[in-house]
């Protein structure tokens, strides 16, 4: 069975893209056919929310695009899961982020789990990403590295030790059992280091980038069965009628405005 499955990069760049195909592919099953695409010629700073929420709307018409395509789920690849919710209601292919995933798979990782991220500002809205998913029974606060993504590209093993340095500070001031990195970027900085033969620290430390990747990879097979049918009956439900018009006329002058 072939599962093709879109990882896309919400920045307006292509500089993260090998990198998260050298330290994903490597985890795809079998049969999987990963792409690694982004926004092109999109912004490529989603550090501050104006921007951030621009991009949703670049990235709706993405997710649309890749289910026209024939992809079998599409990764939304920053751990502010930006407009997975949304993009549900527009497609039904699994849509991925991989905070929710993470946060889902934790529990098989160990009791409970911090979240490390990138910088300050991205930390409290990873908190409210958190929060709004109704998964943060185990959850135990959130810490950075102060480290922007712009900046990690050029030097992606000073990321990874600093992860290391700041989840061994966590580990001994919160005692969790698990670290969840809350950056697909620091994340594949931290893989890359680890495939160099570098030993893993004796903590467990999640790479989203990985859950998500699993949890479309499962998702996919579910959907191609017959498995997984994303309910239309409440939150996801689809506009039909005069709100099908309207939304029809909202996204003509969307890509209008932006033309």
């Amino acid at each position: 069975m072939v599962r093709r499955i879109d990882f896309v990069n919400p920045f307006g760049s292509r500089l993260y893209d090998d990198l998260i195909h050298k330290t994903l592919s490597y985890y795809a099953g079998e049969g999987t056919e990963l792409t690694i695409s982004h926004l092109d010629g999109f912004t490529t700073e989603i550090d501050y929310f104006y921007s951030k929420h621009l991009m949703e709307a670049v990235l709706f018409e993405h997710v649309m695009q890749s289910e026209e395509k024939g992809f079998d789920a599409v990764i939304i690849g920053c751990c502010y899961d930006p407009g997975v919710r949304v993009a549900r209601e527009l497609v039904d292919i699994p849509v991925i982020g991989p905070m929710e995933a993470s946060m889902q798979m934790a529990g098989y990782h160990g009791y409970n789990y911090t979240v490390v991220t990138d910088h300050h500002k991205a930390a409290p809205w990873i908190e409210d990403v958190i929060k709004l998913s109704g998964l943060n029974g185990n959850y135990h606060g959130i810490r950075t590295i102060e480290w922007y993504i712009r900046d990690m590209i050029g030097n992606p093993d000073a990321v990874a030790l600093d992860t290391i340095k700041r989840c061994e500070e966590v580990m001994a001031e919160t005692h969790v059992d698990t670290i969840i990195m809350g950056c697909t970027i620091v994340a594949a900085c931290f893989q890359q280091w680890l495939m160099k033969g570098n030993k893993p620290p004796k903590f467990a430390i999640m790479n989203p980038n990985l859950m998500a990747l699993k949890m479309a990879e499962s998702l996919a097979d579910l959907k191609q069965k017959g498995g997984y049918h994303i309910s239309r009956a409440g939150f996801y439900e689809q506009p039909s009628g005069f709100y099908a018009d309207e939304a029809t006329q909202a996204r003509k002058a969307f890509a209008a405005a932006v033309a």
